[in-house]
Order: structure tokens, then C-alpha cells, then sequence
């Protein structure tokens, strides 16, 4: 009897671990990723920007974005048909190219930093203070920006605006930005009340499949410094996990605000481009 007692009592306490191995819970840090709305895919704004304008699309807590934006140079109505195949649809020509990070400084806050290649800096701050998913009429973020050529060491250009968005019918997104750039006139000589460009950014994004969307934007610039046409974007973009791919054509280069506040440039020229983005989360 000892000995049957003494093998029933070791597989009872042998039992005891093997029942307690149920999966286990999510660490914290999982959890609270779940329960946090910034990190769920929103299907209506995939991305952070339009073409070249910001929409109201949060960047969660310490999580962070990347982008590529690219503008070919050669303009589709230069030359030929002939010419235009020769130079494959303008991907032969040069290209000015952006880099951009994000970064979720806390809830609703997002700062960053856009790069392009001609050496145009821009630094940018975005605070969200509406959301239509709180049960508010529209969305609403202010924004900030500081910009500098050279690398920040010439005229240095900063902004100041609002970007609203609105959701129709759970297939669309409609946005109004109104946007004060100053110092956008590289002429000192000019008369000092053209010195600053009052903008108001106008853009929306459909979604026509669950992951294929199409998007347009304009920038038309109210007052102050207007030197070219108003610059306007249309695109067809995808969106693959965290990735998002876009294809546009645009009659302008900008992608930051003193870049579009000084204008597309003609209503003619149109130029091939792209943007590439990525969340890290």
C-alpha cells in the first residue's frame, strides 16, 4: 500500500505543472498594442499623406514611419510620342527624390523629418485634436512646420496650419487644409506683403476595392506669394500589410510647404512619380 501511495502521490504532484501550462497571457506590451485604436489599419487612410499633403492619420506611441517620394523630371508633353517611348514614359530622365521618417512622440503627437534631393530639409510637427472615430463631426490636427535649403542653412521658410477630414458614406475621405507658409519669396527685393503664401490644401482618397484606392489633391494658394500655377496631384495606390505603393501624376515637384506654396509648373506639364511608404507596426 505504501508503495502504490507513494507513485499515486508522485503522479498527482507530476500533474500539477503539466495542468498549469495553459497558454500563456499576453505580455503587457502586446496587449496594450491591441487596445490601442492608432495601431489598427485604418481602410480609409492607409497612409499619412495624400500625394504630398498630410491627412489626419494618427502614428501610434513610439512607433515609427518611413517614406520615399519620387517626382521624374521630364514632362509628358515634351517632345513627341517618339520621345516620350524613347525615354520609357519619362523613367530615364532625373528625379527629385524625398526621405522621410515619422515618429510617435506620444498619443496624437507626431514629429518628423522630409529630405530631398535638392538639399531641402523640412521638420514637421502634428498634433491631433479631433477625431471622427470618438464620435466628433470631423477630424481635426494642427500642424508646424520649419524648412531651410542647403541642409537648413538658407532661407528658412516655416508654416502654420490645420488639416480637417471628413468620412463620406465609409468610402471616402475628404480634406481641407488651410496653410500659411512664410518667407516663401527667395527674393529679398520683392515688396515685403509678398513675402509669405496663404494656401488652402484641398484633397480627397476613395476606396474602391478593400486595398486599391484612388487619390487627388490640389494646393490652391489664396494670397501672398504665387510665382507658378497651382499645384495638383492625382494617383492610384495600394496598400499590402504595412506598405503602401502609390503611382501619381502631378504638374509639380513639392512635396514639402515651401516647395508647394511656390507652385506647380504649368497646366501643361505633367510628370510621372511615386511614393512608397512603410509602418513599422
Amino acid at each position: 500500500m505504501s508503495i502504490c501511495s507513494n507513485v499515486l502521490m508522485l503522479a498527482l504532484f507530476a500533474a500539477v505543472p503539466a495542468g498549469a501550462q495553459t497558454p500563456a497571457a499576453p505580455p503587457a506590451t502586446a496587449a496594450a498594442q491591441q487596445s490601442d485604436p492608432d495601431v489598427r489599419v485604418d481602410p480609409l487612410q492607409p497612409d499619412f499623406t495624400l500625394a504630398a499633403l498630410p491627412t489626419t492619420l494618427r502614428v501610434p506611441n513610439h512607433k515609427l514611419a518611413f517614406r520615399v517620394t519620387h517626382r521624374f523630371s521630364r514632362s509628358f508633353g515634351a517632345g513627341d510620342i517618339g520621345d516620350l517611348l524613347a525615354d520609357f514614359f519619362g523613367l530615364d530622365s532625373g528625379a527629385q527624390i524625398g526621405l522621410e521618417l515619422r515618429y510617435g512622440l506620444r498619443r496624437g503627437t507626431q514629429i518628423g523629418i522630409h529630405r530631398t534631393n535638392d538639399r531641402t530639409i523640412q521638420l514637421f510637427a502634428q498634433q491631433s485634436i479631433l477625431q471622427e472615430r470618438d464620435g466628433r463631426p470631423f477630424g481635426l490636427d494642427g500642424i508646424v512646420t520649419f524648412e531651410g535649403r542647403d541642409n537648413l542653412h538658407q532661407q528658412h521658410q516655416s508654416a502654420l496650419g490645420a488639416i480637417l477630414s471628413k468620412r463620406l458614406l465609409n468610402h471616402a475621405v475628404v480634406y481641407a487644409e488651410p496653410l500659411v507658409v512664410f518667407n516663401t519669396n527667395p527674393d529679398e527685393g520683392d515688396v515685403a506683403d509678398e513675402n509669405n503664401t496663404f494656401m488652402a490644401g484641398l484633397g480627397a482618397r476613395v476606396r474602391v476595392l478593400p486595398s486599391l484606392y484612388v487619390t487627388g489633391e490640389i494646393t490652391p494658394r489664396l494670397a501672398g506669394y504665387d510665382p507658378k500655377v497651382n499645384q495638383m496631384t492625382f494617383a492610384l495606390e495600394t496598400r499590402v500589410g504595412g506598405h503602401t505603393f502609390q503611382v501619381n501624376v502631378g504638374n509639380g515637384f513639392g512635396t514639402t510647404f515651401g516647395q508647394i506654396a511656390r507652385g506647380g509648373e504649368t497646366y501643361d506639364s505633367w510628370f510621372l512619380g511615386f511614393n512608397i511608404s512603410r509602418k513599422f507596426f
